[in-house]
């Protein structure tokens, strides 16, 4: 199995498709870093500056139109919604651009100073209201969640049958590339086992809570952008920004923020280690398709460290 590829999109298609899609020709069309899954491009329409980005994956933004209005409506600094088409074989979604670059590029001292600001917007965002939208898991457009229960969208989640997802015959990872069945296996049971500390808690969770999905101007967040929305244990958002500001105490910053609150979180520690095997199992499969050896072989060894 071949590493992923995401679409390939040029500037000259991209003007094509914003100007079907708007009727009108957009101006400085240029591409943006980053960005596993999607290609993605700036340009200015109407005075505004906004993002279009594209994917080969079927639905892939589908769900982002609905969070964009649950977060931003209720004051979250995420994106704005501004419309979402199909081109071809390629999905897009066409979205404000909020100032300021990825978090991961501030200087160490400065994502220090911005922790708290940004352990603030965590817990807000993972509170927002749901209003009648039911289920856990994947969020779907109509903002329902597309399981029964916690424990049934883990099962779905590592399943081996993928079709038509990013995960699409994802066993043969275990035979091409530097995943480890046995390993895999091992963290698995224990992800179940620790599984049932999470299941009783329902919120949102943005999904991929990291520094490339998070916007500074290096003195302030600025925005929360992209995210493999879901209803669930908010400490997997938790476990995902621990897991990439390693070089700071995060899970000490986010508990005293909490007292501060007065949010009182029950069975924290064995919480937190289910959300990190959930994480970290995804991790694992998503670093040894991506090629990226280093990064899985860390990972790995941090997990098999977690308690058992």
């Amino acid at each position: 199995m071949t590493a992923y590829e995401k679409a390939r999109v040029e500037i000259a298609e991209v003007e094509d498709i914003l100007k079907q899609h708007s009727g009108a020709s957009p101006a400085g069309v240029m591409p943006v870093e980053g960005g596993n899954l999607s290609s993605v491009f700036s340009f200015e329409h109407e005075g505004r500056d906004c993002i279009i980005k594209f994917s080969h994956m079927e639905g892939a933004y589908d769900t982002e139109g609905y969070v964009a209005n649950l977060l931003s409506g209720q004051g979250i600094p995420f994106a704005k919604c501004l419309g979402q088409g199909k081109a071809g074989t390629l999905s897009y979604i066409i979205s404000e651009r909020i100032r300021g670059g990825n978090l991961v590029d501030c200087a160490g001292s400065e994502k220090e100073s911005q922790l708290p600001e940004l352990i603030g917007i965590l817990t807000r965002m993972n509170h927002v209201d749901l209003g009648t939208a039911s289920g856990f898991g994947w969020i779907r457009p109509n903002g329902a969640g597309a399981f029964s229960s916690w424990r049934e969208f883990i099962a779905a989640f590592f399943a081996e049958d993928q079709s038509g997802t990013f995960w699409e015959g994802w066993h043969g990872l275990f035979s091409a590339t530097c995943l480890e069945k046995d390993v895999f296996e091992e963290c698995y049971h224990r992800l179940l086992a620790y599984s049932k500390y999470n299941e009783p808690h329902r919120y949102f969770i943005h999904g991929d809570f990291q520094p490339w999905n998070i916007l500074s101007d290096g003195r302030q967040i600025t925005g929360i952008i992209d995210g493999n929305f879901a209803y669930g244990d908010f400490l997997v958002d938790l476990a995902t920004l621990e897991g990439n500001l390693g070089e700071l105490d995060v899970v000490l910053a986010y508990q005293e923020y909490q007292v501060q609150k007065g949010i009182i979180i029950p069975d924290f520690t064995e919480r937190l280690t289910g959300a990190r095997y959930f994480k970290g199992l995804d991790g694992l499969r998503f670093y040894a398709k991506m090629g990226w050896d280093d990064a899985y072989h860390q990972l790995r060894d941090e997990l098999l460290q977690l308690p058992g």
